[in-house]
């Protein structure tokens, strides 16, 4: 399957309304979070259609397609890896999840990395060492600070929580409102499996979070104590 034909599919899918829709939603404007980013317009049921047929295409061409100037053909080149690695041996998988960390600056949305850091990342590192996640909540970069913490859905679906609590306190401070999404829905999600955890993580924490990580957080909670939360009452 040829890394032309693959790109020529995506662009014979696409829309000029919905890519100047999309480039409006993912915030392409100049000192915006995606700036430069272009669209080809293309749904995700539609890209995950075209991965799918064309999940046979090599290395070398996905890690061409992740070089790509459209969003939509480097979310397909990273979801025929999510779809690789799933069906994948031992070794796949090992290339994947390297492969995946050495080209974390092409992981440069919020879509991105969240349709995929759980899939590869998070499911890799289920049973190794997760230093790395560690390393990347440190970095300048707010995509792998973003792939830090949302990798570790898959733990919590474990019901691990403890490496996304660490995240979580290394990211409190962070300013950029994409963080602050994305360590308050992992909180969340860990509350839907152990309440406890969750507020006892809180209750240390919750009145220097910044607003937006602090209403993800507590989006599910009964409304008398989400108020008491946002109030600074608890």
């Amino acid at each position: 399957m040829s890394l032309n034909k693959f790109k020529n599919e995506l662009k014979k899918a696409g829309s000029k309304k919905n890519a100047e829709i999309l480039q409006w939603f993912f915030k392409t404007g100049r000192g915006e979070y995606g700036e430069g980013d272009k669209f080809l317009g293309i749904k995700i049921p539609e890209i995950r259609k075209i991965a799918k047929k064309n999940k046979k295409i090599t290395f070398p061409e996905i890690h061409k397609a992740l070089k790509s100037k459209h969003h939509e053909e480097r979310l397909a080149a990273l979801l025929i890896l999510v779809d690789s690695y799933s069906s994948g041996n031992e070794k796949t998988k090992e290339d994947i999840a390297r492969f995946y960390l050495k080209n974390t600056k092409y992981i440069n949305n919020w879509d991105l990395v969240d349709l995929t850091a759980p899939k590869i990342l998070g499911k890799h590192l289920i049973d190794r060492d997760r230093k790395i996640l560690t390393k990347l909540a440190h970095s300048e970069n707010l995509w792998e600070k973003r792939i830090s913490i949302v990798s570790t859905f898959e733990f919590i679906r474990a019901k691990q929580f403890s490496d996304t609590l660490k995240i979580s306190r290394i990211l409190l401070k962070d300013e950029h409102d994409l963080i602050h999404k994305a360590v308050g829905w992992m909180l969340r999600e860990i509350g839907k499996r152990s309440m406890e955890t969750e507020e006892n993580f809180l209750l240390k924490h919750y009145k220097k979070m910044p607003r937006t990580m602090l209403r993800y957080a507590i989006e599910k909670f009964p409304e008398k104590k989400r108020r008491a939360y946002l109030e600074g009452r608890i």
